[in-house]
């Protein structure tokens, strides 16, 4: 089936099973033709739209989030994350799922954030310490679930209509700023991984590429937040014009002044972190500025999945060849997916496909299902199904929030 002759996906509940959703053509017209004609029209009243279901989502909240609103990860010593508490808010709002978004907030100001995420930002892992108690155990914040859970609040509020949820993350946002933003010489305002732990004191500042999704970065520069937003648009244009020069990112990066330089702790390494920046850079609106060159940035990756038939678990950014070990994991495929089909390579995007669908084990994949492949196929999946796109601006635009979804 060619992508102009596949059946448009905006349907009403029901019509999509939780595998079997996304095999060849039909998933690439999905996400490079179908709804997204929805996703260009202003958001409508939230309830409006249609398939508000969505299966995947419904299998991930009933496995790893408790009633509480807790995002759990039972291959972590059933830990929770600040990470794992901003995706699933983030999914919710795609999912006009307002009362899981309410106790995922609920549960992550509590726990996370002293009871006040205006004031704190959120600790990264939380479980049971060595006395048996359960709480914080590395208070340390993470700057990328900072940036999803700001992101969602912000989007939460103006699609829900809700000022309190909007004002929220636009308090987080300075904290974001104020805690985790640094003047960096010769880069400019770089967002840092967390507060604590990445400045050695000596000239050495260590980066992670997959923690700056241009689409947030870029929603918060439009709608004028306080901070250096532009400045960080361009440290990370920057940081993936010269972090990837055989078109393969490295989890992390170090920066000396002078340049970027091999992370002194993972090397020139590029796995379960760097699959994200494909990810990011995949979903990126055509008409952002960076959507081009980010994805020419990433292209290695794409031909090495494509000449091995699947996404590499771990390769060396620096080799030419990328050094492969071992073929990634399912979730590894869900994330490369969306830049297969915004590089239009129908083949990929169906061998990629494929493996998710041939990973199927009921409602979830893997066995036993993990919280972390999950997450990617929640992104990319979603986004490959038209759930949700996000505009130049960055702004989000869920397809249940669509006026024409009716069709």
């Amino acid at each position: 089936m060619s992508v102009s002759a596949a059946p448009h996906l905006c349907r009403r509940r029901g019509a999509v099973s939780p595998a079997g959703t996304l095999i060849g053509a039909v998933l690439l017209a999905a996400a490079l033709g179908g709804p997204a004609a929805c996703a260009t029209r202003p958001p409508g009243p939230a309830g409006a739209g249609c398939d508000r279901d969505w299966p995947l989502w419904e299998a991930y909240a009933a496995h790893f989030i408790s009633p509480e609103g807790r995002v759990i990860d039972s291959a972590a010593a059933d830990h929770s994350t600040s990470e794992g508490q901003s995706y699933a808010l983030f999914f919710a709002l795609v999912a006009n799922d307002r009362a899981r978004f309410d106790a995922l907030l609920a549960w992550t100001r509590a726990n996370l954030a002293q009871g006040d995420l205006a004031a704190h930002l959120p600790a990264w892992r939380w479980g049971r310490r060595d006395d048996g108690s359960w709480g914080v155990l590395d208070p340390n914040a993470a700057s990328d679930a900072d940036l999803w859970l700001a992101y969602a609040l912000i989007e939460g509020g103006r699609i829900w209509r809700d000022p309190a949820l909007g004002a929220l993350g636009r308090s987080l946002a300075s904290r974001i700023v104020a805690d985790e933003v640094r003047a960096l010489p010769e880069l400019g305002p770089t967002l840092l991984p967390g507060p604590v732990g990445f400045d050695d004191g000596a000239g050495t500042w260590r980066l992670n590429p997959s923690y700056l999704p241009v689409q947030l970065l870029r929603r918060f520069a439009a709608l004028r937040l306080p901070g250096p937003w532009d400045a960080l648009l361009a440290s990370t244009a920057r940081m993936a014009r010269e972090v990837a020069p055989h078109g393969l990112f490295p989890d992390w990066v170090a920066w000396r002044e002078g340049g970027f330089a091999p992370d002194p702790v993972h090397g020139s390494k590029g796995s379960y972190d760097a699959v994200r920046v494909y990810l990011w850079n995949g979903m990126l609106a055509p008409g952002d500025a960076l959507a081009a060159p980010l994805a020419a940035a990433g292209r290695g990756m794409l031909a090495l999945t494509k000449a091995r038939g699947a996404v590499p678990e771990v390769v060396d950014s620096a080799a030419r060849d990328g050094a492969v070990t071992n073929s990634g994991p399912v979730g590894f495929s869900g994330a490369l997916l969306p830049a297969a089909l915004r590089a239009g390579d129908e083949a990929l995007g169906a061998a990629l496909s494929a493996r998710i669908a041939a990973a199927a084990r009921g409602p979830l994949y893997g066995e036993p299902p993990r919280y972390f492949d999950h997450n990617l196929l929640l992104f990319g999946l979603g986004f490959a199904e038209g759930r949700y796109r996000f505009a130049a601006d960055g702004a989000l635009e869920p397809r249940w929030s669509s006026p024409c979804a009716e069709h």
